[in-house]
């Protein structure tokens, strides 16, 4: 599996990953809302790649969504480091950018909304896994597995949260200024419209996958509106971790 992370991935991402550069760079800093939308696809690009090469599945049962990892620790911990480093990059990269990502504090408070946020959505979603045996939801996972899933489950997932959290929300309530509840729902929208190819044609899972992206997106909104994106990547990386690790 090490050598998909490092020769076939690269080498299946690099032409996406040019064309994108170029129309990033091609923008310039007058178009900040295309330049992020052009980070987002470069996200979404980079995370699909990842399910014909086996380095993550996912499936349904009962209606809900599951997903299971490549059991490989230096893989995990490879795209976990890679996700947060890019996050970091992207936040404090571009100048037109800059000061869009609110990162907020994770205090008792902000840690407990950002769990509890994370639980109205695991609690109806494990009732409905724990219906069929863990064959048929992807199988069990080693407990010395677990660190590196949560490496990537946290790391990936700052940079999905910089992205639209951060970047695409930051714009919608800053500069747009649209009102939170709207803020909220769109941030929500804009985060399962990004899985539409994901569950549409790179798995065919359609439904489950779009509704349960768009109630974690709008979570995840929600926690990022009340404590920032820290909180944000708390929820979202708490309902990866858990989905992932075969409870």
């Amino acid at each position: 599996m090490t050598s998909v992370l490092f020769v076939d991935y690269p080498l299946r991402l690099l032409p996406g990953l040019i064309v994108l550069t170029a129309l990033f760079l091609a923008l310039g800093r007058s178009a900040p809302l295309l330049r992020i939308v052009v980070l987002v696809l470069g996200f979404v690009l980079v995370r699909d790649t990842m399910t014909p090469l086996g380095l993550w599945s996912l499936g349904t049962t009962g209606g809900a969504t599951w997903l299971r990892f490549a059991p490989d620790p230096l893989v995990l911990l490879t795209l976990g480091a890679v996700g947060a480093g890019g996050a970091l990059a992207i936040a404090y990269g571009p100048r037109d950018l800059r000061g869009l990502v609110v990162w907020g504090g994770l205090g008792p408070r902000a840690l407990l909304t950002a769990l509890g946020a994370a639980a109205v959505l695991l609690v109806p979603l494990l009732v409905l896994l724990r219906t069929a045996p863990v064959e048929q939801r992807g199988g069990a996972v080693a407990l010395s597995l677990l660190p590196a899933v949560a490496v990537l489950a946290f790391g990936g997932n700052l940079l999905e949260e910089v992205l639209f959290r951060g970047l695409l929300q930051g714009y919608l309530s800053g500069p747009l200024g649209y009102p939170p509840v709207r803020t909220i729902l769109l941030s929500g929208l804009f985060f399962a419209a990004g899985h539409t190819f994901l569950a549409t044609t790179v798995t065919g899972l359609g439904w489950p996958v779009l509704a349960f992206t768009t109630a974690e997106g709008v979570l995840c909104a929600w926690v990022r509106h009340r404590h920032g994106v820290l909180a944000a990547t708390v929820t979202h990386g708490t309902v990866i971790l858990v989905l992932a690790s075969g409870l």
